[in-house]
């Protein structure tokens, strides 16, 4: 399943460049993912300093 991103998110952009599908933007209160194009990777949550990045299950 995609990852999406939790209202923990304090929008440091730390997960923007490690997403390889590029798919991660700051949103207008914090980073969203577009949970279509997410591959599941977990590359954003293994660098979010607050754990924001959920498996959307």
């Amino acid at each position: 399943m995609a990852y999406k991103i939790t209202d923990a998110c304090i929008s440091c952009g730390a997960c923007e460049p490690e997403c390889p599908v590029s798919v991660i933007s700051a949103g207008d209160d914090k980073y969203v993912i577009d949970e279509e194009g997410c591959i599941s990777c977990g590359a954003c949550s293994n660098v979010c300093p607050v754990d924001a990045p959920v498996d959307a299950e």
